[in-house]
């Protein structure tokens, strides 16, 4: 079930559909964490989320578990998109923006999203030479972002 700008209602909805199918509860903290993800543009780990959603929602009882197990749960389902940074873990994002790539800095983390069509064109006459049904894809461009060029560069 893939997310497409959808109101949040309806996606509070199909959150609690996926809950039910799967045997859990739904919880005020799994709530939350939704509609975190749903009011942000920012791409977090399951620590910074864990961290904005206690800052949101000071008293609110949740634990780390929670928050990788909801985002586990969300991502199997198609409703978060992830980053993964290698032994450095994942990044996480509601799939309700319309399709883009990434661009990430190897220096500092920062991800760039972008959208070129251009670039999805090519995708389709690639696969198509190719005779290859293409469903999705996910692209990753890795560098260094314009901040982090023009730090001095140190010797060691």
């Amino acid at each position: 079930m893939l997310v497409e700008n959808i109101e949040y209602d309806v996606l509070l909805e199909s959150f609690k559909k996926i809950l039910r199918q799967g045997g859990l509860k739904y919880t005020k903290q799994r709530e939350i964490l939704l509609k975190t993800l749903y009011n942000s543009d920012t791409h977090y780990t399951p620590e910074s989320l864990y961290m904005e959603i206690k800052q949101i929602e000071p008293n609110l009882n949740i634990g780390i578990a929670t928050v990788y197990r909801t985002l586990n749960l969300l991502e199997d389902a198609q409703m978060v998109t992830s980053i993964s940074f290698g032994s450095a873990g994942k990044k996480y994002e509601l799939a309700n923006k319309p399709h883009h790539d990434h661009m990430i800095c190897k220096n500092c983390g920062k991800i760039i999203e972008f959208e070129n069509s251009i670039i999805e064109e090519q995708q389709s006459i690639i696969a198509q030479q190719y005779n290859f049904k293409l469903t999705g894809h996910l692209m990753q461009l890795y560098g260094i972002c314009s901040e982090c060029n023009l730090k001095p560069k140190t010797r060691i």
